[in-house]
Parts: C-alpha cells; structure tokens; sequence
C-alpha cells in the first residue's frame, strides 16, 4: 500500500513513499495539509478550517475556498488507495496508517528517555516547524507562533537529553545544536568548553569563552556568570597559559568589540575608512565621502568578501586611527584607506590596502584621470583590493561591481550632495535631500538609486510624522519606488530602499520584502537590506528570520550610527513571537541609543503591558507621550508597521493598558 510522506520541520514537503513529490501548488492547502497533519488522526471540524486559513472571508468564500483546496489536495494525493484524507459530514482528518509526519515521529521520539530514540528525534529535528513559510491569516500565523515555540522547546529538551548521555563529537555536536537554538544560553557555552578540554582542544575551549563573553555582552550587556568565568580560569590554568586577558585596550565599548569569530571566517574581510579630502575645500568633502561609498558597494558585490557597512567605518571619519585597532573593533583582516584630491575636472584618487593584523601594506596605488572617468577610477581601487586579497573571483561578479549608476555626472553630484545631507535627519533636511534627489533624476530619468533614495525620503517623512498630505506623498513614495526597483534590477541598494518605501509608506509589503528579497540575493554585504527583511519577516509572521536578519546586519555593521534600528527590529520580532520580556529588553537597548524615537517607546511600552510590568509599561506610554502628544489609538495606523492582524491586535491592546487614550 502506497504511503504519503510529510515534512514538517524545516520547511514543508510532501511526497509519496516511492518517491515522487505531490504536486500541491497553493499556499493554503499546503497549510491545510500541515495542520491536518498534526497530530494525523485528529478530526478537525470544517467550521474550525474555516476561521483558521480563511477567517477574514464571508461565510460562503470561506468554504468555496476550503472546497477548492480539498479538491487540489484531493488530486494530489490522487494515486493513493485508499484516500489519506478521511471526510466526514463536518470534519476532516488525514489517516494516521497512510500518512507519516516527522514532526509526529518527533514527538513521540522526544519523550523516550533512550539514546538511540533521542538521536533519532535529533535527526528529524531539521529547523523550526514550517519554517520559511507563512500564510497571510492571521488565526494561522498565531497558531504556527505557538507550535513552532513548543516544537522548539521539545527539541531543546532532547539536547540536553543527549548532551548528558552522550561523550565526545556527539555530546559536541548536541552542545553547538542548542547554542544554535538560544545561544545566550550559558549552561550550553559552559558544556562546550568542558568538552573541548576534555578531548585536549584547549584552544577551542577558551574561544568559546570568547564567544560566549562576547555574545552575552553584545546581546544582553552581561558579563558571563561567576560559574562560566571559574571554568574559564581552570582551563587557562590546566592549559599553563597567562593570565585571562579582560577587556580590550582599544577604548571602544566592550559591547562594540566584534571578534573575528562574528565574521565568516571562509571570506577575506574589509573595511573601508573615509578617504582624506585633499582638495583643499571642505565643500568637496561630500565627493570624497561619495567616492568611499560607491568603493565599499562595489566591494560589497563581491561574495567572496566580508565588507563591513560603510556606517560602521564612516564612524573613524576625522579620527587619527591604529589600523590594528579599527580591524580589532570591527572583526577584519583587511583595511582599505586613502585620499582624493578633486581640482577643476581632474581627480587623483590614492588607495593602501594594509593587513589589520599585522600593520603591513599589501598594495598601495595613485589613479589620475577626468571627472568623466570618476566612475572607473573607482573601479580600478575596487579590481586592485580584490586582486590583493580574492584573486579567484567570478567574471561575472566583477562585471555587476562595474556598472555605473548614472552617465550623467551633474545627476550623480546631486546625488551626492542629497547623501551627505541626510546624514542629519530633521524634516527641513530631508525635504532639501528629497529636493536634489529630484533635480538628480530631472538630470538622468533612468538614475534608479535616485529614485530609491527619494522614496527612502518619505519613509522618514512617514516614520516621523512630519507628512503633511498622507495620500499624495503615500502614491509619489510608491511612485518613486516603483521606477527605483524597475530601473534598478541588478542594483541592490536601489531593490532595498524601493522595497522598503513600498512595504512600509504604500503598505505593499509582499512586493516591498520581495525587493529586499532580490536586494539580497544580489549583494549578501548589504546591512540596510538584511535590516529592511528583519522588519518585513516580522510583519509577515516569520519571527526567527526576522530576529536572524537584524543579526546579521548588525553583525556587518557593529559601529552603525543606525543600530538602534535593528536593535528596534529585534524587540518587533520578539513581540510578534509574544516574547515580551525579551522584546522590552532590545527595545530599552535601542532606546539607549535613541531615547525619543518612538518606535521602540511603543514596542516596550505594549510588551511591559502584556507582561503585566503596569509601572514600567506607564512610564515608558508617559515619555511616548512627551515626544508625540497627538499619538492616539484611533491614527496608530499612521505610524506603524502593516502588521499582520493577529499582531496587531496585540499591539493595541498592549498599549490600550499602557495608557494610550482612543
């Protein structure tokens, strides 16, 4: 007797037991299909289907759209005899004898107190429960939030399980599998480290002190438990090695320190400080800065390097620096710097490599030529780094770095000029940054990251309150980021920027995170675009890829003037995860940084309120209504996320009971 095969965890997939997958196309029967499965046998009522995928129909669209998906699953599963899906008057179910689910064998699994049963659900425990997949209702996103955090619960229980009955690589590879689920757990970090002194790898044991220090200080502001630190001095003792060295001398704050293990040790890694403007005129001092960026983006292209953002090196601008010391605070091999000299139409551009560990200079070159050559200047500095340090680049990768952004350098100038500007955001800069964004695409109609950047305008516009006509400003913002990511296909920025005005000014979120989507899939360096998917995945329901993206940008930009917003991202996905107390506390951390935004003000505020913290929940709701008096329930809308609905009304309620009035 044939038998249907269903994947859970990890994703979904769904085939027959000889092999071939079931062709199931929609979204939602997918979704039906999983929730059938869990646990298979268990009758579901058709009302109950209904208000699970469909609750936001009538009556009569609810189950002409539960009728059609029963007759593509019906098909699907066409070529087994008999039917899996068992149909009553009013329920459903699918035949526990006909259909195996590895998130069933998992549970039944994770319950065994034996070795070989725990290994078992180990292995079937391959990622989250349906992860990457999300379906637009609201009653089902709340339902795959909870399943997921107790399927997540479950395996963490099996590690630790496995963790003290096993010895060796498997007690390993259980340790590093439950850092991997919560990696501010100490217990985990502490038993590796046991682990690796006990198989003689001492040197393994003590860097994940490090990691674990460095996780715990970055993520929490912590220093490690006495117990961890006393492990710590006993291996280092055990080991005949000096004593521990705390802290760092470079001055920068422990919590700013990023070790190289928070880079991808398999890419060379960079970072680009800002050139010295040697033209003798401060006024140029926004080309030079140009000229950085659109080095750091071309290098950035490049998948076989590790940039750090240009927020993060900008922030050495007008420093005296010890280039060990930069490639200690940001985690880098490699530092690029140099100088530009503008005068009449003529440009000299000068660029050193150095390797950050040594002090040495691998490469160091003058490029002269015309301001109508500026754009090739900067693509020899860019073919010179990487000829240094990734020889084995891709052609094609080299030729995407290439491209200009516009042939038009009196566009390109005012571009510039737009850039620097809105390095200080009030609403008169940004509306003069929006004024040249516009003479700039007036000079060259097909300049994409004009269009983006000027779309990027009303974001803050928006996210502000400074808009004055919400609906013509809303459709120039879709207008704008409609032409950036047409005229932009191969320009991530372009993709990042456009799909973020689109997302969060015109509410078009699916289109706005595929943008950000392709942004990323062009250049994997781009820290603003894994920042713009962690706030998309949150809207859309996917909270551990939204918390897995903030991550990431702040991991490729660790100094960025802008981290507050990633650190807000953060607190997002933990309250869409209704982890309160987790979310308040990353939202306190980005209002450490930026205490009158108001974004995390209203993130912490609703979570101390759901986690019944009423005074903190008050005193937070009594500064959020010092910065923005006319903050009401009644045009919330105004000024938040399009959340999915379920969130959102946990969003309301939580500042309901905080004290925002209707």
């Amino acid at each position: 007797m044939a038998s249907v095969l269903v994947k859970l965890l990890g994703g979904f997939e769904a085939r027959l037991s000889s092999g071939p997958q079931l062709d199931i196309a929609a979204k939602k029967t997918r979704a039906l299909m999983a929730y059938l499965a869990l646990p298979t046998g268990r009758a579901h009522s058709r009302e109950k289907l209904i208000g699970l995928l469909w609750s936001e129909r009538s009556d009569e669209q609810a189950r002409n759209s539960l009728r059609q998906a029963l007759t593509e699953l019906g098909r699907a599963l066409g070529a087994v005899e008999p039917s899996p899906l068992i149909k009553a008057r009013d329920t459903l179910a699918l035949d526990p004898l006909i259909v195996e689910v590895d998130a069933t064998q998992f549970e039944q699994l994770a319950t065994s107190d034996k070795a070989g049963d725990l290994r078992h659900a180990a292995a079937l425990y391959a990622g989250d429960l349906l992860e990457g997949f999300s379906v637009p209702d609201p009653a089902f996103e709340e339902w795959l939030v909870i399943e997921r955090q107790r399927l997540r619960g479950l395996a963490t229980s099996v590690l630790r399980k496995l963790l003290i009955r096993e010895t060796g690589p498997s007690a390993i590879a259980a340790a590093q599998r439950l850092l991997t689920l919560d990696p501010l757990q100490e217990e985990s970090h502490r038993a590796l480290m046991r682990l690796h002194a006990d198989t003689g790898e001492v040197g393994l044991a003590l860097r994940q002190y490090e990691i674990c220090r460095e996780t715990l200080m970055r993520e929490l502001g912590a220093a490690p438990s006495p117990d961890t630190e006393a492990l710590h001095r006993e291996i280092k003792r055990q080991s005949g090695e000096p004593a521990s060295r705390r802290g760092n001398s470079t001055g920068a704050p422990a919590e700013m320190i990023q070790l190289q293990s928070s880079v991808d040790a398999s890419k060379p890694s960079i970072a680009v400080l800002p050139f010295e403007n040697l033209s003798g005129d401060p006024e140029q001092e926004y080309f030079a800065d140009g000229m950085v960026e659109d080095i750091i983006t071309a290098l950035a292209h490049f998948r076989h390097l590790f940039v750090i953002a240009r927020n993060s090196s900008f922030t050495y601008k007008g420093r005296a620096v010890d280039v060990k010391q930069v490639g200690r605070e940001l985690g880098v091999r490699y530092v690029l710097e140099g100088s530009v000299r503008k005068a009449g139409n003529r440009a000299r551009v000068t660029g050193q490599l150095i390797d950050a560990s040594t002090g040495a200079t691998l490469w160091a070159d003058r490029f002269d030529g015309t301001l109508a050559e500026i754009f090739d200047l900067q693509d020899q500095v860019a073919a010179n780094v990487v000829g240094a340090i990734a020889p084995r680049v891709e052609e094609a990768e080299i030729e995407r770095a290439k491209r200009k952004p516009t042939e038009s350098l009196d566009a390109y100038d005012h571009y510039l000029r737009a850039l620097a500007i809105l390095s200080r955001i009030t609403s008169e800069t940004t509306s003069e940054a929006l004024r040249l964004f516009n003479k700039a695409i007036e000079r060259d109609p097909e300049f994409a990251l004009a269009y983006a950047r000027a779309a990027q305008c009303y974001v803050f516009r928006k996210v502000n309150g400074w808009m004055v006509d919400r609906a013509q400003e809303t459709s120039e913002a879709a207008r704008l980021a409609r032409h950036a990511v047409d005229l932009g296909r191969n320009d991530a920025i372009a993709l990042a920027y456009g799909g973020l005005a689109l997302g969060y000014v015109a509410g078009e979120l699916d289109d706005g995170a595929a943008f950000v989507d392709a942004a990323l899939a062009l250049n994997p360096n781009l820290a603003a675009a894994w920042g713009f998917s962690s706030w998309m995945k949150s809207c859309l329901g996917d909270v551990d890829t939204a918390i897995n993206h903030a991550e990431r940008a702040m991991r490729l930009s660790p100094l960025d003037p802008g981290l507050f917003l990633w650190r807000s991202f953060t607190a997002l996905a933990h309250f869409c995860a209704l982890r309160y107390d987790d979310a308040s506390v990353w939202a306190e951390r980005a209002l450490r940084d930026q205490p009158d935004y108001g974004f995390p003000m209203r993130v912490a505020a609703a979570s101390y309120a759901l986690a019944g913290r009423l005074a903190e929940a008050r005193k937070v709701m009594a500064r959020l209504r010092q910065v923005d008096p006319q903050l009401r329930l009644s045009n919330l809308g105004d000024v938040i996320s399009p959340l999915r609905p379920a969130f959102l009304a946990k969003y309301v309620e939580g500042l309901r009971i905080a004290g925002l009035p209707d």
